[in-house]
């Protein structure tokens, strides 16, 4: 049984795949087909929005989570969801970024360190 009122927000269908294959998420998907790109030309409109908002417009939405990539357009997609989000008094959370599992330090690049310590929580 699906929790119906989470909905996980992906680029593309695969990233699905891989939600769905760690086990670890129940709830509802909305599938972009792509990232916010003025510069090609994708923009809310390519990217289907408007069938977003009437999603969280339906009142089954309790939480949205954000899993977009971490380049320059899935952040800049990931504003913008959320501020849509934060229009209609809905949760919207951020897939967690950081070392990954197994992962050794020196490893790491600097980039997804600043990430990790910037988004540390308490154990």
């Amino acid at each position: 049984q699906r929790d119906r009122g989470l909905l996980c927000v992906v680029e593309w269908p695969q990233d699905l795949v891989s939600l769905e294959n760690s086990g670890a998420y129940s709830g509802l998907y909305f599938i972009l087909m792509g990232r916010l790109s003025p510069l090609d030309g994708i923009g809310p409109r390519e990217l289907g929005l408007d069938r977003l908002e009437a999603r969280l417009d339906s009142g089954e939405v309790r939480e949205v989570i954000l899993a977009t990539s971490s380049t320059v357009e899935g952040e800049t997609t990931a504003h913008v969801l959320s501020e849509m989000c934060r229009a209609r008094g809905i949760p919207a959370t951020r897939l967690a970024q950081g070392v990954p599992m197994g992962g050794e330090l020196e490893f790491v690049d600097g980039g997804t360190l600043a990430h990790a310590l910037q988004g540390r929580r308490p154990i």
